[in-house]
């Protein structure tokens, strides 16, 4: 989740909301590429998640990171939640899951390098406080009721609210990791096709990294767990969004869409006040009931962005959501798939031919059977192997494309990313169903094992 804002420009037009997302138009030059990844914490000793105080908890780690490798602290209400240097950020899940929100880079290279070291500093803490730290979408044995709460006012709003808004709201909350990458937009042209392209595609890579088969301790039905819970979380905020593919969609239509978003809180002079189900159209108009006759910022509407949760979502820069978290080496291929697959216009244009006659039914039965099959899934012709198929082709192209651009600061292949994704389709075993071979061979039934085998 996002650090709060405040301040900024007061808003006083809708236009300014539209004139918010075209400011986040860049040259191709000046193109990044931001990694996010989630990871849960356990004690080595017990296999509980990490609670928030203690001697081996989650603040044990983000003070341990804050001397150790002089990261700054980002404290709310006098809680130490999250950590910034060098425009990366750490910060915490409900559930205690630890984030890397990598600063904007420009090659992959960059991003993988500053994953590494992420993890390396964070196996140096967990060492020090018996601590481990595993990458998987989903919490394989952990029931609710042993879920610690991190001390965030948002997330005390966001879980009451959730409670009433689709079935598995809170368990997402708490009980699930992912990967996203984002990356930028050159134009509102741009952005609407890399969005089409980015949501029609998002059932591929939640294929390929799907990496939760486990749930409370017992195997499932389908190998992305995470993915499935997405299927009946509050409605109003999260899916496919049939309305992106329609004639005439644009920034205006995305903020049209955000107004209509229910709100879940504004943030002044460091605490949440509780505007859940709110409007941020009545916001705009100074009439909101918990801040009467006061106007949003920009911050605000930044904010208020961070609350929707589509498969693929814009705010000044474009969002993939739809990996589990996995393996180290997986998440450097999650940016090098998508860079590789939007970074380049031939590339982009080719993606695009391959999705742009799926209709809105064919885009979300895709999604599903990825949650439940993985690579083995399809829906209406579309199968989603094949699909990986060429995406991996055309994402390679893209990134071999990038080796020879005057405006990518780099001369080295950053296609070598893609190896783990090429691996996946070779053999057809997505990380899920190579963790449920572990689970029914060496483990013999033993969930426990997860926590060694799959450390960081």
């Amino acid at each position: 989740m996002s650090i709060p804002q405040s301040g900024g420009t007061v808003l006083e037009h809708r236009e300014q909301l539209t004139e918010y997302l075209e400011a986040g138009c860049k040259p191709r030059r000046d193109w990044r590429i931001g990694t996010e990844h989630e990871k849960f914490g356990f004690n080595l000793r017990t296999r509980d998640p990490l609670p928030y105080d203690g001697p081996c908890s989650i603040r044990a780690m983000l003070e341990g990171l804050r001397d150790a490798f002089a990261w700054r602290e980002v404290t709310e209400s006098g809680n130490l939640i999250g950590l910034t240097k060098d425009g990366a950020n750490i910060s915490l899940e409900p559930g205690g899951q630890f984030e890397l929100s990598g600063a904007p880079l420009s090659t992959l290279h960059q991003t993988c390098a500053e994953v590494s070291t992420h993890l390396v500093e964070v196996q140096t803490i967990a060492q020090r406080i018996g601590a481990g730290f595993i990458g998987v979408g989903a919490a394989p044995d952990w029931t609710h009721a042993r879920m610690p709460v991190m001390p965030k006012g948002r997330y005390r709003l966001m879980t009451d609210y959730m409670q009433g808004a689709g079935r598995n709201g809170v368990t997402m909350m708490y009980r699930t990791c992912t990967v996203q990458v984002n990356l930028d937009f050159g134009s509102e042209a741009d952005m609407v096709r890399k969005l089409r392209v980015a949501l029609a595609l998002q059932p591929v890579a939640t294929a390929l990294f799907a990496n939760s088969p486990f749930f409370e301790g017992r195997q499932l039905d389908v190998l992305s767990w995470r993915s499935h819970l997405w299927h009946d979380v509050d409605a109003d905020r999260t899916g496919m969004l049939p309305f992106v593919f329609e004639p005439g969609f644009g920034f205006d239509a995305w903020v049209e869409y955000a107004l209509d978003v229910p709100m879940y809180f504004v943030f002044r002079e460091g605490r949440y006040l509780d505007a859940r189900g709110l409007s941020f159209r009545d916001f705009l108009r100074g009439s909101l009931p918990v801040l009467p006759g006061e106007l949003p910022t920009t911050a605000d509407w930044a904010d208020h962005l961070t609350t929707i949760f589509p498969e693929a979502r814009i705010k000044t820069f474009l969002e993939m959501r739809g990996a589990d978290s996995g393996p180290w080496h997986h998440i450097c291929a999650l940016p090098a798939f998508w860079v590789g697959l939007l970074y380049d216009g031939s590339v982009l244009d080719a993606a695009w031919d391959l999705v742009k006659d799926m209709d809105a039914a064919a885009r979300e039965g895709l999604r599903r059977a990825a949650s439940r099959e993985g690579l083995r899934g399809s829906s209406y012709g579309y199968r989603l192997r094949d699909l990986a198929r060429t995406c991996l082709d055309l994402a390679t192209n893209g990134l071999k494309a990038r080796r020879s651009d005057p405006l990518v600061p780099t001369d080295d292949n950053e296609d070598v990313y893609l190896a783990p994704l090429q691996e996946i389709l070779a053999t057809g075993k997505t990380p899920a169903d190579r963790l449920l071979e572990m689970y029914r061979g060496d483990w013999n039934g033993d969930l426990d094992r997860i926590y060694e085998d799959c450390r960081y």
